[in-house]
């Protein structure tokens, strides 16, 4: 099935939805320092590289699927929380609007947790019926993931809207199937020794990197940082990892931060030798990119930055399987009861 890619980033969602057999064949960026990555990576996709405000519908190719994740610090509990007061939050309009022209068999929104609290409800019933009553309407299913149950070894919450175009007749089903956990020692121990601190101003190493990427940001701790734990042990799943390197996990090898009160902690003394964040290659395990995928920036904060927002690639590539899946048996179902029909009407006449 063709699908389009809209806030692609650098294709976390598309890589999943690509192992899963799917066929992304347009997507859309609009920040320029992701392109090269996402290229170089996706070379068989035609990247578009308007705002989709600028994009008119007629422009989008046509397509089995839509996918995409609109831009969602407007949705964030740890920021302003404006939702869709902000112009970032009205690019769901945007989103909507294309679903609308288009028509696909399905879509999928992917936003944050944050999304759900109280202040959003009433903006957030209002997207739901948007997306339901899209053009011919569509079947909403609306949950929130944790990455980590669907073999990613990160724990991180986020909203799925996924959408079945309503002649296709079903309900979409999210996978219930679970996985053992995967721990930071399986994803990233064997990275342990080689990371390079990035270059002053927090340059890139390029290829001074024996492995791609694996380098990390420099520089001191927030309060807001030291204010709580920010260290995972090697058998446990990783914090979220976020789109800020500042706030990137700190890497296992050092001990739990030291409690002092209510949100102080710091580094255990004689200890800080041990405390660096986890690399940007390290994030890319964390989030399931694979080996070969190469993030390409100057400043080692650009590469935190797309993969934070990134979604993790085994769970887009579980999710694309089951609407895969399920799509098809609703065409096989759809196909038999039409034979059935063919097959009564000859017999008839």
């Amino acid at each position: 099935m063709k699908i389009v890619s809209f806030f692609a980033g650098a294709g976390g969602l598309d890589l999943g939805f690509q192992q899963a057999g799917f066929n992304v064949v347009w997507a859309n960026e609009y920040d320029k320092e992701i392109w090269e990555t996402y290229e170089k990576n996706h070379p068989q996709t035609t990247l578009d590289k308007r705002s989709i405000m600028d994009i008119p519908a007629d422009d989008v190719p046509e397509c089995d699927g839509i996918i995409g994740g609109p831009p969602c610090q407007s949705w964030s509990a740890a920021g302003a929380a404006r939702g869709i007061k902000d112009q970032r939050g009205q690019l769901f309009y945007d989103f909507i609007r294309i679903l609308e022209a288009k028509q696909p068999k399905f879509f999928l929104a992917e936003n944050v947790s944050g999304m759900l609290i109280s202040k959003h409800s009433e903006a957030l019933d209002g997207i739901k019926e948007l997306f339901k009553n899209a053009g011919m309407g569509y079947e909403l299913s609306f949950q929130m993931l944790n990455a980590a149950d669907y073999e990613v070894p990160q724990d991180r919450k986020r909203v799925f809207f996924i959408g079945i175009r309503k002649d296709l007749d079903f309900k979409y089903l999210f996978p219930t199937e679970t996985f053992p956990k995967i721990t930071l020692e399986s994803a990233i121990s064997d990275l342990t020794e080689s990371a390079l601190p990035a270059l002053e101003f927090n340059n890139t190493n390029g290829d001074d990197c024996t492995i791609p990427n694996h380098e990390y940001m420099i520089g001191g701790f927030s309060t807001i940082y030291m204010s709580r734990n920010r260290v995972r042990s090697w058998d446990e799943q990783s914090f979220t990892i976020q789109a800020g390197g500042r706030h990137a996990p700190i890497h296992p090898q050092a001990p739990k931060m030291k409690f002092i009160e209510q949100d102080v902690r710091v580094f255990v003394p004689g200890k800080e030798d041990l405390y660096r964040r986890l690399s940007v290659r390290e994030c890319a395990r964390i989030q399931t990119f694979p080996n070969d995928f190469i993030f390409h920036y100057n400043k080692v904060a650009a590469g935190y930055k797309m993969i934070g927002n990134a979604v993790p690639v085994n769970l887009a590539k579980h999710i694309a399987f089951s609407i895969k899946t399920q799509i098809g048996e609703a065409e096989k179902k759809q196909k038999l009861v039409i034979n059935k029909k063919l097959k009564i009407e000859n017999t008839l006449s």
